[in-house]
């Protein structure tokens, strides 16, 4: 049996894909929940990162903490989530002697002017100045995260994609695996990238949502206006980092059908 490794935002889709994985490498997989869950090869934990509930107990004998827990869509909720959630996280996890602290961001988010993107960057700096030894992965923009964009712009009619913007579309799958070699390594004390297999501009990222969701609407080729377009247009959401994916987003699409 291998450490044990507690992941935070376990209900989550990164989470849904890495804990069955962890398990099947062996792992004892620890999920943290902020209401009571059961099933699975996975010990289940309730806490709460906002309040501290529970957290001396999910982080108590847990060799890794793989922290995956986020609140982009709840804008009152984020900070009490990513950052003081995350500081909370790393101060418990250092009383109870936790060996690595594994922190899951996004590609670019030092880079881009965003409000949320500025949030992962705190917390990237809580993770890396506290006494726990950490790494960071900043994970590209995920399949479903970009089918779901795609899929709220087809309802007004038509689509509208900057073809200077530039993304490199990842399966949560792989990142799964990704952060598995990530724990068998070990803390490394820096900041990588991971994305997918292939470079996209987002109009053409947008041609085969269409396609493949058998769908007729336009699309209208526009640049995004500003200071945020501008950036967005800098190629801060590709890396030339390795490994990357494997999982195309045609593939993807493809396997939605099926």
């Amino acid at each position: 049996m291998r450490e044990s490794v507690l992941v935070t935002g376990a209900t989550g889709r990164l989470g849904r894909a890495l804990l069955p994985r962890l398990t099947e490498m062996g792992y004892k997989v620890r999920g943290m929940s902020r209401t009571m869950r059961s099933g699975g090869d996975v010990d289940w934990v309730t806490a709460d990162l906002t309040t501290g509930y529970g957290l001396a107990a999910a982080l108590t004998d847990v060799h890794a903490v793989v922290h995956l827990a986020a609140a982009p869509y709840k804008r009152k909720y984020t900070d009490h989530v990513e950052l003081d959630g995350t500081r909370r996280l790393a101060e418990v996890a250092r009383e109870r002697g936790v060996a690595h602290l594994l922190y899951v961001s996004i590609i670019g988010a030092d880079q881009i002017p965003w409000g949320y993107f500025r949030t992962k960057v705190r917390a990237e700096e809580i993770v890396s100045s506290g006494r726990v030894p950490w790494s960071i992965v900043r994970a590209a923009q995920f399949h479903e995260f970009m089918d779901q964009a795609f899929s709220m712009a087809a309802r007004a009619g038509l689509m509208i994609a900057d073809p200077g913007i530039r993304a490199q579309p990842v399966d949560v799958r792989d990142v799964a695996s990704h952060l598995i070699r990530r724990l068998q390594a070990g803390p490394s004390g820096e900041t990588e990238d991971f994305g997918g297999p292939e470079v996209l501009a987002f109009d053409e990222a947008a041609r085969q949502w269409l396609e493949a969701r058998g769908k007729r609407r336009p699309l209208v080729r526009m640049k995004v206006p500003g200071k945020l377009g501008a950036t967005f247009r800098g190629d801060h959401l590709v890396t030339d980092a390795t490994p990357t994916g494997t999982i195309t987003w045609k593939r993807y699409l493809q396997e939605q059908l099926t």
